[in-house]
């Protein structure tokens, strides 16, 4: 599991959380049919437990609550900028460690009684700050980032509806879309517990790196610089250097000095533009170029780092060269090399309202008269793969894991219990009818959506029952998968294609039924990942319910407050043709989004991939994909022990640019660069620093830039001041977004 296990795992023997002596006989009764069968997890995991650690606390309600909602409002606020930034939790995991101890140092000890409760006694400061106090405010903060995905993810319908349909959608509809689709998840996973938390073989291995990260983090420390001084340092450093990329220097978000040197040359700048084109050669000296989409370079395995990068010349440097030069597929020197935009045959864009009826439907006269929606040549190409990859996934882990996944599975099913879960009998388990009520509940609430709010989300409620039923039926398989090989293959897809064939000509219906078919779904993947990190680090179960509970209702409500206040704040929010030059609120995520409710939803997969559209022949991808994992399958077994075969991972290389766009060639170079540091040549050579501060750094750049980030917005941005000179221009690539056909002429770009 590449840098995952290399932490010191070691039980700390000094410091406020030393074993108990229960503890210790505990650890000395364990037979040997009690250990974990999975090796990382014996490495990574203790033991012991000591049920005495208070657990709901007033430090840990209070830090879990703030960042819950501070990472909503933060990963919802820089959603819609060019470069978004996702802090994830282990931002968290790492600033609120001293702030805990601070409280626990401060806050008074004395104790008191409540009426009602009895000779029972409370303490607004129980002790000294622990571990599972820790993992709750964290699973708090977890909630704040959507369970990974950044932001909940039915916020970008209420985007596109307002800001790219120019239509209405009520607050109170968006923000029962935004929670039923979350709690949906929530109510999957929970029944589902036991199959995939519980038994030993199911080993969750990211959850691993939140556990080495957690001990790593309380054990005392003996050197001159602590992480929290380090954290400290760091911190008011990204904090001010962002000043330079945030206001002063725009241009250092991506230095694509090929442009520079060729300025007048269409192809050169398609080359080298790091934002509209190949990128060769840009890089980026900002950290929000360098953490957007990807997320942190520093906490992504090297082994990962090599993957992506592999795909990512694969398909950049000789799959598109070959497609848009070589062959000019599909017309594609009509377009611009790299867009997340639709176009008309003559190369226009895509006026996608004038096919847009009153009925928000599709207008067939008006589509007609435009003609077939085209793709740029990279966006088309993205589609490809995607299919390929989809396909891809399920062939190599039916074939390279299958076997060991179904005897795993088996083996959890009749194995006798494992320490950990031994451990956790003794807490309070949560009572399936609750799991089942929250779901039922959800189900009831999201059909009045459907019915009574129908005319805002335009799916019918059998959509709604069908999507719920695809979520519920693939949600145990993709969690076994994920849970034995740490994969978790999207079916994204699946969903749009199947909504838009059943029901064509309804963008919004496509994206809500994808919503809550697959991202319940996903979500539910999300919670039972954190039910794992609960079960290791022995959180009672109830504690984790009411955490998960109540911040996932927090989260979704902060992120649809945000929202509703930038969309309303900040004129042309997301239309970048209106804005100004190099306005951060370009929305690439949303415009994305909006895409492919018009591919799936408006126009529908037959107008786009099939016979009355233009990308038909890309559904071989299917095919290629599921083929590919094959040929290594059969090459690994005529060729047993060339050790390398297996490591081709063709979804993880078929996979590797699904984020662009809205992800750029200039994010994945500078996502490479700095990755390749840290996780190979420092975690190589300087392993005591990375072990020590790789994580701590990764957390203090994405907190300095993004404070100093949101002040700059409502300093400078909400009073219109700005400063004009080169360096406030963009990476001056103007030329890359042209296209290079001959007859073809479009605003600002040389006609041929």
């Amino acid at each position: 599991m590449g840098s995952v296990f290399e932490i010191d795992t070691s039980v700390p023997k000094k410091g406020k959380e030393m074993k108990s002596k229960e503890a210790d006989l505990e650890e000395e009764r364990i037979d040997d049919d009690e250990l974990s069968p999975v090796e990382q997890v014996r490495l990574t995991v203790t033991n012991t437990d000591d049920p005495s650690l208070p657990v709901w606390t007033f430090r840990m309600w209070f830090l879990g609550i703030i960042s819950c909602a501070l990472l909503s409002f933060l990963n919802q606020f820089f959603s819609y900028r060019t470069e978004p930034l996702y802090i994830t939790q282990i931002t968290v995991q790492v600033a609120t460690l001293p702030i805990g101890h601070f409280m626990a140092s401060v806050i008074p000890s004395s104790k008191f009684r409540i009426p009602g409760f009895g000779s029972k006694e409370f303490s607004f400061n129980p002790g000294p700050f622990n571990m599972k106090e820790h993992v709750l405010i964290t699973i708090f903060a977890n909630a704040g980032c959507a369970f990974g995905n950044g932001t909940a993810y039915a916020v970008g319908i209420v985007n596109i509806v307002k800001v790219f349909y120019h239509r209405n959608i009520s607050f109170i509809a968006g923000w029962l879309l935004i929670i039923t689709t979350q709690v949906l998840g929530y109510g999957f996973a929970g029944l589902l517990r036991k199959y995939v938390v519980e038994p030993a073989h199911m080993w969750w291995p990211s959850t691993l790196v939140q556990v080495s990260l957690f001990r790593a983090l309380h054990e005392k420390e003996e050197v001159r610089l602590s992480r929290a001084k380090f954290f400290s340092i760091v911190f008011v450093c990204s904090f001010c250097y962002y000043t330079l990329p945030g206001f002063l220097f725009p241009t250092l978000t991506s230095i694509s000095w090929v442009c520079w040197a060729f300025k007048n040359s269409v192809t050169a700048q398609q080359i080298g533009s790091g934002m509209s084109g190949l990128g060769l050669g840009a890089f980026s000296l900002d950290w929000a170029g360098v953490a957007s989409f990807l997320f942190s370079p520093l906490i992504s395995p090297f082994f990962a780092i090599v993957n992506v990068f592999a795909g990512y010349v694969l398909i950049l440097y000789l799959a598109m060269p070959i497609a848009y030069w070589g062959f000019d597929l599909y017309g594609a020197k009509m377009f611009p090399i790299f867009s997340s935009h639709l176009f008309q045959s003559n190369g226009q864009r895509y006026n996608i309202s004038a096919i847009v009826n009153k009925n928000f439907e599709l207008d067939i006269p008006s589509y007609e008269k435009q003609g077939r929606i085209n793709l740029s040549m990279f966006f088309a190409l993205t589609y490809g793969f995607g299919f390929a990859t989809i396909a891809s996934t399920l062939t190599h882990v039916g074939l390279f894991y299958g076997r060991d996944i179904y005897h795993q599975y088996r083996a959890s099913q009749t194995r006798k219990m494992d320490i950990h879960t031994r451990l956790m009998k003794q807490y309070k388990d949560i009572p399936q009818w609750w799991f089942y009520l929250l779901l039922s509940a959800t189900i009831v609430v999201s059909l009045v959506l459907c019915t009574v709010l129908k005319d805002q989300v335009q799916m019918p409620w059998w959509g709604l029952i069908f999507g719920a039923a695809l979520a519920s039926i693939f949600t145990l398989p993709i969690s076994v998968i994920t849970a034995t090989t740490n994969m978790t293959p999207g079916l994204n897809i699946i969903t749009e294609y199947l909504m838009g064939i059943i029901l064509p000509g309804r963008p919004i219906a496509n994206v809500v039924f994808k919503t809550y078919g697959y991202m319940s779904m996903s979500q539910a993947v999300s919670f039972l990942n954190d039910f794992k990190l609960g079960h290791y680090m022995k959180i009672p179960p109830r504690s984790m319910f009411l955490v998960q509970f109540i911040g996932t209702v927090i989260a979704g409500t902060v992120n649809i407050i945000v929202a509703w206040w930038l969309l309303h704040s900040i004129p042309n929010i997301c239309n970048d043709d209106l804005l100004p030059p190099n306005s951060p609120w370009t929305c690439p995520n949303d415009r994305v989004f909006f895409d492919a409710s018009v591919i799936w939803g408006l126009a529908g997969p037959k107008r786009i991939f099939g016979t009355l559209g233009n990308y038909e022949a890309l559904n071989w991808f299917f095919i290629g994909g599921a083929l590919g994992p094959v040929l290594v399958w059969l090459l690994h077994k005529a060729f047993p022990k060339q050790s390398w075969i297996p490591l081709i991972n063709l979804p993880v290389l078929l996979g590797a640019t699904a984020l662009m766009p809205p992800a750029t060639a200039m994010n994945y170079n500078s996502w490479i660069f700095v990755g390749t540091i840290f996780n190979f040549f420092v975690f190589r050579y300087q392993k005591k620093w990375w072990q020590r501060y790789n994580y701590v750094l990764s957390a203090a750049l994405d907190a300095g830039l993004a404070f100093m980030a949101v002040l700059l917005y409502f300093t400078v941005t909400m009073e219109n001041k700005s400063i004009t000179w080169w360096g406030s221009e963009g990476e001056h690539c103007d030329l890359a977004s042209c296209p290079t056909a001959k007859g073809v002429v479009v605003d600002g770009c040389p006609a041929y």
